[in-house]
């Protein structure tokens, strides 16, 4: 190689690197920002009230130095501005370790809202409860809660995957032997109140810590009863007259103290049995990937280069290597945990036939060997990781020819009916069908999270636009009314930029298409503490892929 291919060759290198790491230090600066809740002076009231914060204790709680990974940091981001924000759904949700026992912890954030559930709040509260259910993990929550947000009770009181779901999955999670443990560290009001007493165990914070299904003031409006909240509801009465809760503490730290003894006692379960392996660094060095993936979605790059930055000593087994390239294949190890990687591969290729087909494009035969490989993984036990970076399936007379749509169907359907464990990673595009077949949020991925440089829509952003505008224009000509060239531009920017804002990660974390927003490097956790997850639920279900037509 010349040096000056090489010159250009580090050039790109360089300006990648540049691109993404930018992209990276903006998402820490929009978590900083949401890390601080309702804002700094809630945050010193909440203090001045003998109280930590949701973040603090969770940090308290769990293990000194252990991993942690947070779910839904950005739920809720730029989606309720009239109501005056609120920053991560006004909860934190943390998977990581208590006595060294893997679990999920759920934290009201009382400054925000008063800690108040809005629709974004049940979502991500559900959404902890899934996992939980899902890999069998002890749930922890930390409740500190005024209750449903009144100005928006439509919206999360009444449906089915509402509020009242909550007290369901407790009732469900306690029937099928999932341990929960409720702190009552604040308010806990009406149809909250059952969330800590449906649990299998409760405590509550001497003088800060109330429980009721009314309020004072309600009690005084409803039955003319004058009484205090703490004579009401408080940790004397619910301990020493009532027997509602299980243990009494006289401040956070000792609260929290109580549930890692709790903890520290707690026995083995059934584990499904993935096979895990010392673990290793990759051969070739992580921090390459910012390197590596383009600053443009109209550059190509190869797949592979990332996968052997992401498996224990840059392993990988590939399948069908010289078969449906659009598509890869193959088994590794990820921190020693055996995995299936189904990644789309985003350089062109040669087909079997000599002929060109775009990277990051699905094929039939693409279609045909993920959906082969899938079954086998099931076979075989090993947990699925999709790496997603697709525009969608190939269009057009030969593909539709060559039943482009039954060889998806059987992606989708072997995929639909997989029973081992699926991880998906958006690094880059994540349109239509492809979002489906590899993987999406329908489809109960145990972890879905996304790089800063991915995107989830329909389609791209300019074909969207083009698409709408057309409708738009034949609409208007339909009225008799004609566009100039120049008003036809504004509103094909206009567009653009509405659909392109809705294509963006934030958006996605906000309404939780996503479980979060993660720096490439911290991949290797996210997809090892999920497996870890995944291997306290046992598989019980057989594994049949239903009707695939050949």
């Amino acid at each position: 190689m010349s040096s000056a291919t090489t010159d250009k060759i580090d050039i790109e290198f360089n300006r990648n690197e540049d691109a993404l790491k930018m992209l990276i230090s903006a998402m820490e600066q929009r978590f900083q920002k949401v890390a601080l809740g309702g804002g700094k002076s809630r945050i010193e009231k909440q203090h001045e009230q003998g109280k930590l914060t949701a973040r603090e204790r969770i940090d308290y709680l769990l293990d000194k130095d252990s991993p942690r990974i947070e779910i839904g940091a950005f739920a809720g981001e730029d989606m309720y501005a009239e109501h005056g924000g609120c920053p991560s759904g006004g909860v934190v949700v943390m998977i990581g370790y208590v006595k060294k026992q893997q679990c999920i912890v759920v934290a009201n954030d009382a400054t925000v809202k008063a800690g108040a559930w809005f629709p974004i709040t049940g979502k991500k509260n559900l959404r902890a409860q899934e996992i939980a259910m899902e890999n069998r993990l002890p749930i922890i929550y930390l409740v500190d809660s005024a209750g449903v947000y009144l100005p928006m009770q439509d919206e999360i009181f009444p449906d089915k995957e509402n509020f009242g779901r909550i007290f369901r999955n407790n009732a469900i999670m306690s029937s099928e032997g999932i341990l929960q443990i409720a702190a009552i560290m604040g308010s806990c009001v009406a149809g909250g109140a059952y969330l800590p007493i449906m649990s299998d165990e409760a405590m509550i914070v001497d003088k800060t810590g109330t429980i009721f299904l009314a309020g004072s003031y309600l009690v005084k409006a409803a039955i003319g009863e004058s009484i205090d909240n703490e004579t009401l509801g408080g940790a004397t009465t619910h301990c020493e007259v009532s027997g509602v809760t299980d243990y009494k503490c006289k401040d956070d730290k000792d609260c929290l103290d109580r549930i890692r003894n709790i903890m520290d006692k707690v026995g083995e379960s059934n584990k499904a049995g993935f096979s895990r392996a010392t673990p290793q660094q990759p051969k070739f060095d992580p921090k390459e990937i910012l390197g590596i993936l383009p600053d443009s979605r109209d550059k190509s790059y190869d797949m592979r280069e990332i996968i052997n930055r992401l498996v224990d000593d840059s392993s990988f087994e590939e399948y069908k290597e010289l078969y449906g390239q659009t598509i890869l294949c193959g088994l590794a190890r990820i921190d020693g945990w055996a995995v299936g990687i189904v990644a789309n591969q985003r350089k062109m290729v040669k087909s079997k036939k000599g002929e060109m087909q775009f990277g990051g494009v699905i094929y039939s035969d693409s279609a045909d060997k993920a959906a082969r490989f899938i079954m086998n993984c099931n076979q075989k036990k090993i947990p699925l990781v999709f790496l997603q970076d697709a525009t969608g399936f190939m269009v057009g007379s030969r593909s539709e020819q060559g039943g482009i749509i039954k060889d998806g169907a059987k992606l989708v359907n072997a995929m639909s009916n997989s029973v081992v464990p699926k991880f998906t990673v958006i690094i880059g595009n994540s349109y239509g069908a492809a979002n489906y077949a590899m993987c999406g949020k329908a489809y109960d991925p145990r972890l879905i999270v996304g790089w800063p440089t991915a995107q989830i829509a329909v389609m791209g952003g300019s074909q969207a636009a083009k698409t709408l505008l057309q409708i738009q224009v034949s609409t208007l000509k339909a009225k008799g009314q004609e566009l100039s060239k120049e008003d036809e531009e504004a509103m094909f920017e206009k567009i653009r930029s509405r659909y392109e804002s809705q294509m963006s990660p934030y958006y996605a974390a906000a309404r939780l298409w996503v479980d979060a927003i993660i720096h490439p490097l911290d991949t290797r956790k996210w997809i090892s503490m999920g497996i870890e997850a995944a291997n306290h639920a046992p598989i019980a279900k057989r594994y049949n892929v239903g009707v695939i037509q050949t």
